[in-house]
C-alpha cells in the first residue's frame, strides 16, 4: 500500500467526504495489487483463465479458410482489380489534391460519396484545419555560360521572389559542411545543392532545411537538387520548413541533370548566373476533412483496427502512388470484408487523412480528438509507402505482439508474402506508436517509388492493378484478423496518462490511457497538504479489467517541492508529479 509523507498528515482534518474519495482510492489500489500473480500473461475474454501463446497461435490458425476466401476474392475473383480501376476513375476525375485547393475539397466529396455507395457504415467527416499555400508562376533561366531553362518546383511554404525576380551568381556545393566551409563565398549569391541521392531519409534533409543554411550565409534563393534516386529531367517538389530569426528566402527543387550539370561546370571555373522568379503565397489555413468510414463491431464495438491512407497529395502529377493506392486498399479492405459477408469483433476504421504532405496535419488533429480513447486502439496501420508487389508487414510494437503478428502474417502464405520487418512508418500514425499502439505499414518493393515520388510522374502509369490486388489481400487478411481476435495486441507496458489543470497542451509521447478528469493538486507552493479531487471516468471494475489485459506495473512517486524523493512502489498504483501548484497524474 502507498503511505504518504508524514507532512501530509494535516489531512487527517479533511470532511467526511474527501475521507471516501480516498478510501475509494485506496480500494482500487488495493484490488489492483491482487494482480501479480497475472504479469506477463494475458487472460481470455472473460477472464477466466490465463490464455497462453499456443493458445493466441491456435486461434490464428483457424482464421486459414477466411484469409484464403479474401485472398481469393482479392486476387482471382470477382474483386480483382477492383481497387486499381477505382483509384484511376478518382484519379483522372479529380487529379492532384494539394491541402487548401478546391482539388482536395472535390477529393473529399468524392469518397464521401462513394464510400456511403458502397453500403460502408459511419461514413462521416471530420472537421480540421489545413495550411494553404499555392506556388503561383515559376520561372528559372540560366543567363551564364548560356541560356537554359532550368525546370523548378518551388517547396511548399517557399516565399516568393520579388515581382522582379532574382538574378545572381551560383554557388554550387555537395553538403551542409561545404556551405558552411564556403560561407565568405556564398552571400548575395543563389546556393544550389548538388547532394548525392543517399536514402530519402537521409537525404530529404537538403529540402526541409536548404534554404535555411543557405540563408544563415547570406544567400538570396537556394536550388535543391530533387530527391530522386532516379531522374529524366523532372523535378520533385516537398514541403520545407523556415527558422524564427532566419531570413526567408525562395527555395525550389530542380532536377538531378541541371544540378549535376552546374556541378560540373562549377568544378570547371565557369560562372554560373541565374535568373529566378516565383509568385509562391502562404494564405490562412483552410478547413478540411478526414474522411471516415467503418464496419462495426459485434462484440467489442469501441475497439478500433484502424487502416489508413492519406487522400491529399502534391500539386502535380495524379497523386496516384502517393497516396492514391494507399488510401485506396484501405478502402479495398473494408469492401472486401463487407462483400464475404463478415463482421469482426472489433470496429475496423478506414481513416482518408489530410494534410499529410504538410507534415501529417489532419491526422495530428484526429489525434488530438480521438486520444482520450487510446485504450481502445488496437492497432494503427497506414499504407504510404506505394502499392507496389508487397513482401510483408513493417511492425512496431513489443516482442509479445511482434509474435502474433509474425502468425497471422503465416497466413498469406498462399500469395507467399509472410516477412514481418521492423520499424512501421507513416506520418499520419506516429502520434499512436509513439504512444504505445501498436502500428503497422504495408512493406512494398519500393525501388522505384522515388522515381516518381511528388513529381510529374505520379499518375495512374506508375500502378499496377497485379500488385494492388496483392496489397489489399495483405491490408485486408492483417487487419481482419486483429479485429477478430478474441483479445487486443499486447501493447506497451507504459501507459500514461495526462491531465494539467492549467489546460496546457500536453507534451508529445504523452499518452492517455485512462482518462482523469481531476488530479491531485496542491494548495500553495509552500504547503505539503493535498487535495484529492480524483475523478475517474471508468468504473472500478473497468480499470482493473483494462490493466489486467494490459499486464501494467505502475510506480507510485512523490517528488517534494525541494527535490527530494519518496517513493512507493506496488504493483499497480499512480506516478504524481509537482509542476508548480498543478500535478501530472501518469500511469507508467
Amino acid at each position: 500500500m502507498c503511505m504518504f509523507p508524514a507532512s501530509h498528515a494535516a489531512q487527517a482534518s479533511r470532511p467526511s467526504v474527501e475521507k471516501r474519495e480516498k478510501m475509494k482510492y485506496l480500494s482500487l489500489i488495493f484490488f489492483m495489487s491482487l494482480l501479480p500473480q497475472y504479469a506477463g500473461k494475458s487472460l481470455s475474454g472473460d477472464g477466466s483463465h490465463p490464455k497462453t501463446f499456443e493458445d493466441i497461435k491456435n486461434e490464428i490458425a483457424g482464421y486459414s479458410d477466411i484469409a484464403k476466401a479474401i485472398i481469393d476474392l482479392a486476387v482471382h475473383g470477382k474483386a480483382q482489380n477492383r481497387s486499381y480501376e477505382r483509384l484511376a476513375v478518382f484519379a483522372d476525375t479529380v487529379g492532384p489534391r494539394l491541402s487548401g485547393l478546391k482539388n482536395l475539397d472535390a477529393a473529399i466529396k468524392y469518397m464521401f460519396s462513394a464510400l456511403q455507395k458502397d453500403g460502408l457504415e459511419n461514413v462521416h467527416l471530420e472537421p480540421v484545419k489545413v495550411p494553404h499555400w499555392e506556388r503561383g508562376e515559376e520561372f528559372a533561366m540560366m543567363l551564364e555560360p548560356r541560356n537554359h531553362s532550368i525546370a523548378i518546383l518551388g517547396l511548399g511554404s517557399s516565399v516568393a521572389t520579388p515581382p522582379e525576380g532574382i538574378t545572381a551568381e551560383v554557388i554550387v556545393v555537395a553538403s551542409f559542411d561545404e556551405l558552411h566551409r564556403r560561407a565568405q563565398e556564398a552571400k548575395g549569391k543563389i546556393v544550389v545543392y548538388n547532394q548525392p541521392f543517399v536514402s530519402y531519409g537521409e537525404t530529404v534533409r537538403y529540402r526541409s532545411q536548404g534554404a535555411v543554411e543557405a540563408a544563415k550565409v547570406g544567400a538570396v534563393a537556394s536550388l535543391i537538387r530533387s530527391i530522386a534516386s532516379f531522374s529524366i529531367d523532372s523535378p520533385h517538389t516537398g514541403w520545407q520548413s523556415y527558422q524564427s530569426g532566419i531570413p526567408r528566402i525562395p527555395t525550389a527543387c530542380i532536377s538531378v541533370e541541371d544540378a549535376e550539370m552546374m556541378s560540373r561546370m562549377s568544378l570547371r571555373g565557369t560562372k554560373i548566373v541565374v535568373y529566378l522568379k516565383m509568385g509562391a503565397r502562404t494564405y490562412p489555413d483552410s478547413p478540411s476533412f478526414n474522411t471516415v468510414a467503418e464496419i462495426v463491431g459485434n462484440k467489442y464495438p469501441e475497439q478500433i483496427v484502424l487502416v489508413s491512407g492519406h487522400l491529399d497529395s502534391w500539386d502535380v502529377g495524379q497523386g496516384a502512388m502517393d497516396d492514391g493506392g494507399g488510401a485506396f486498399i484501405s478502402w479495398e479492405a473494408l469492401s472486401l470484408i463487407k462483400d464475404l459477408g463478415l463482421r469482426p469483433k472489433r470496429t475496423l476504421r478506414m481513416v482518408l487523412w489530410t494534410g499529410e504532405e504538410q507534415g501529417g496535419v489532419g491526422a495530428e488533429q484526429y489525434y488530438q480528438l480521438h486520444k482520450e480513447n487510446i485504450s481502445n486502439f488496437d492497432i494503427v496501420m497506414e499504407s504510404d509507402e506505394g502499392t507496389f508487389k508487397p513482401s510483408g508487414l513493417a511492425f512496431t510494437g513489443n516482442a509479445k505482439a511482434r509474435d502474433i503478428i509474425r502468425e497471422i502474417m503465416a497466413l498469406l502464405l498462399p500469395i507467399n508474402i509472410t516477412d514481418v520487418f521492423d520499424n512501421a512508418d507513416g506520418t499520419d500514425i506516429n502520434y499512436w506508436m509513439r504512444d504505445g499502439v501498436p502500428g503497422a505499414s504495408l512493406r512494398d518493393d519500393l525501388s522505384k517509388y522515388f522515381w516518381f515520388h511528388h513529381s510529374q510522374g505520379d499518375t495512374m502509369t506508375v500502378q499496377d492493378p497485379n500488385q494492388m490486388n496483392l496489397c489489399a489481400a495483405v491490408w485486408t487478411v492483417v487487419s481482419y484478423v486483429i479485429a477478430d481476435m478474441e483479445e487486443m495486441l499486447p501493447s506497451s507496458n507504459h501507459i500514461r496518462c495526462f491531465e494539467n489543470l492549467k489546460g496546457e497542451r500536453p507534451e508529445p509521447g504523452v499518452r492517455r490511457g485512462l482518462r482523469c478528469q481531476r488530479m491531485w493538486r496542491s494548495k500553495t507552493p509552500s504547503e505539503q497538504t493535498w487535495e484529492e479531487s480524483v475523478r475517474l471516468k471508468r468504473s472500478i471494475k473497468q480499470i482493473i479489467n483494462f490493466l489486467r489485459l494490459r499486464r501494467i506495473r505502475v510506480k507510485c512517486s512523490n517528488k517534494g517541492q525541494q527535490g527530494l524523493e519518496q517513493n512507493y512502489i506496488f504493483h499497480l498504483s499512480f506516478y504524481t508529479k509537482p509542476q508548480g501548484n498543478n500535478l501530472r497524474l501518469h500511469i507508467l
